[in-house]
């Protein structure tokens, strides 16, 4: 008896057929770890609202500040809600103490641009600062050679005596511009900042999928599917500052940002 063999183009047809079977194979295997990663993004966000609601249960309501500048002997000091640095260091901000494993809630696993600073971690998660979070100023010294900094120095966010829109303002989210991660979340008619480039180097990321996760002010989460460019958008800011689309905002006007 003749044993046949496999023609050339039986074994091409296989190993077309193997070729496919393996690229679905590893196509799901992306998509089932994308998807983790975004469960697990939507969990850190909603980790970081409570626990600055729990912050603030401890400071007459007030949520964590974005940032604040001190200046004591020559020494300088930046306390931002996520890291403090001070000579070069990082160490923990104010939201580490009320959050389990805060090393890993602070960080988007979608996440690998750094900060635009060599010394601070990133995190790829920004805050609104616009109108939710204080803003400190830079020292300033005054005449008879006092140092005004820290709380004396800043530009507070709206009273959660003021807040009537907790459902629709934007407290945390996926942040981003074109030259890595950012940690302020802006709104973008610039009249609280009154820095258009400031405000456009605000934007959230569209990162995951072309979906934005976003934490609102009562804590729930939702996947956000289109980048604003904003009410003042101009060519130069949305391609050498925001890199919209693939970053932009969370509404055209300031609705998805301020609370009142």
């Amino acid at each position: 008896m003749k044993r046949r063999a496999f023609t050339m183009v039986e074994v091409l047809v296989v190993a077309g057929v193997t070729s496919v079977l393996i690229a679905l194979s590893l196509t799901g295997v992306r998509g089932a770890q994308q998807a983790s990663r975004s469960v697990k993004c939507k969990n850190n966000l909603r980790q970081m609202v409570l626990a600055s609601h729990h912050y603030g249960a401890c400071s007459q309501g007030h949520v964590p500040p974005a940032i604040l500048y001190y200046q004591r002997q020559g020494v300088s000091r930046t306390v931002a809600w996520d890291f403090e640095i001070q000579n070069g260091q990082a160490k923990p901000g104010s939201l580490w103490k009320f959050t389990d494993r805060p090393q890993e809630v602070q960080q988007c696993p979608d996440c690998p641009q750094p900060d635009v600073s060599e010394t601070e971690p990133f995190t790829g998660y920004h805050y609104n600062t616009s109108y939710l979070a204080a803003e400190g100023l830079l020292p300033e010294t005054t005449a008879d050679g006092f140092v005004k900094d820290g709380w004396k120095r800043v530009r507070a966010g709206v009273s959660p005596g003021q807040w009537r829109r907790t459902a629709e303002t934007a407290m945390f989210a996926d942040g981003g511009w074109a030259r890595g991660a950012n940690k302020f979340m802006r709104a973008p008619s610039a009249t609280v900042e009154n820095d258009l480039g400031m405000v456009y180097a605000g934007g959230s990321a569209f990162r995951h999928r072309e979906q934005c996760h976003v934490a609102w002010l009562d804590a729930h989460v939702e996947s956000v599917g289109e980048p604003f460019q904003g009410i003042r958008a101009q060519p130069g800011l949305l391609k050498a500052l925001m890199d919209w689309p693939n970053n932009g905002f969370l509404s055209n006007d300031d609705s998805a940002y301020d609370p009142r």
